[in-house]
């Protein structure tokens, strides 16, 4: 463990040093290529504005050469590679297209996806709007608050484990360790496998990202909500609104732009949701959704980098336009502010 600080340590002090280094020699390049000394004002004065020009870019040529080699290229590189076999040695044309619009596990995974979309932003939203009011309202808000977030701090895997020993089963006959098990024996009725059953297992994995994405909404709305300006509270109570219609009408369409942002944000999520469906079902049950369809065929069976190209892509696909309306409205919304 000390080793592996201490490797980590050397290396973010090392690559800071590399970057000084470098924006300290790139900018001195800059000046022996294009002096301002004295001399022809007209010459100064060009060499000035072309510096001006050249030196972002420098300083953004590391990063810049980051983002292509592992953005651009292999987003360039997968799309190539959907044309081929499994091999990725011989060209197949649009033999894996075909596939992906015929196959069964396919068309589930696609279904699945649409179901997380459908319910999670909606709820992790919903939830977490609801919770910021009410926590603004009550003396130990904050304390709510911090137990709510708290499950941000847990991974997908973390959090997917504590939640496979609520839903556990252990036979008709066997002692229930399982949370929900226990409840509903202790209540006369029979227990049941879950996360085996058909489509309501999915809904059952959902409530695991909902319980982690709840807090990251409720942060979110909270900060929103109170930026909004009093005096159109106290106005809507003088003409003689309600809590509800103060809350609908008056606090929603003025936060309708984070809200927006929140659920988009987690709508990006939920197109790469993995971790959480590996760990309780591994795709089993009807629960396969499309990044765990990528991984099983990249990864098992001998692997098919043609079919799971397809996957990756039409992956990307989706998040891509939500990706980029989401930073659009986030900038407008910092912009009017």
């Amino acid at each position: 463990m000390a080793s592996q600080i201490i490797s980590a340590f050397g290396a973010v002090i090392t690559g800071v040093f590399a970057c000084a280094i470098y924006y300290w020699l790139s900018d001195k390049l800059l000046q022996i290529i294009l002096p301002v000394r004295s001399g022809d004002v007209r010459r100064i004065s060009a060499n000035l504005k072309t510096q001006a020009a050249i030196r972002p870019w420098l300083f953004l040529g590391p990063a810049l050469l980051l983002m292509i080699v592992y953005l651009v290229y292999p987003v360039i590189a997968t799309f190539i590679l959907s044309f081929y076999d499994r091999s990725g040695g011989n060209f197949v044309g649009l033999a894996n297209y075909k596939w992906a619009a015929t196959d069964a596990q396919f068309r589930q995974s696609i279904f699945n996806n649409i179901l997380w979309l459908a319910v999670v932003p909606a709820a992790c939203t919903f939830f977490g709007l609801v919770i910021a009011v009410l926590t603004d309202r009550i003396w130990w808000g904050n304390i709510a608050k911090s137990l709510i977030f708290m499950p941000m701090a847990i991974s997908f895997v973390g959090a997917s484990v504590i939640w496979k020993f609520i839903y556990e089963y252990r036979g008709a006959d066997g002692t229930q360790i399982g949370l929900l098990n226990a409840i509903v024996q202790f209540f006369g009725g029979d227990p049941q496998v879950w996360i085996a059953m058909p489509i309501w297992n999915n809904f059952f994995l959902m409530v695991i990202l909902i319980w982690i994405q709840t807090g990251f909404a409720m942060v979110i709305l909270s900060a929103a909500l109170r930026g909004i300006p009093e005096e159109t509270i106290e106005a809507a109570v003088i003409d003689g609104a309600n809590g509800w219609q103060i809350f609908w009408k008056i606090m929603v369409p003025q936060i309708w732009g984070t809200i927006a942002v929140v659920w988009t944000t987690i709508t990006i999520l939920v197109l790469k949701v993995f971790d959480i469906v590996l760990t309780m079902t591994n795709g089993q049950w009807n629960t396969m959704v499309l990044a765990n369809l990528m991984f099983d065929w990249m990864f098992r069976g001998g692997g098919d980098s043609g079919r799971s190209a397809i996957i990756a892509l039409i992956i990307m696909a989706a998040v891509t336009p939500i990706m980029i309306w989401n930073i659009r409205q986030a900038s407008e919304d910092r912009g009017g502010h």
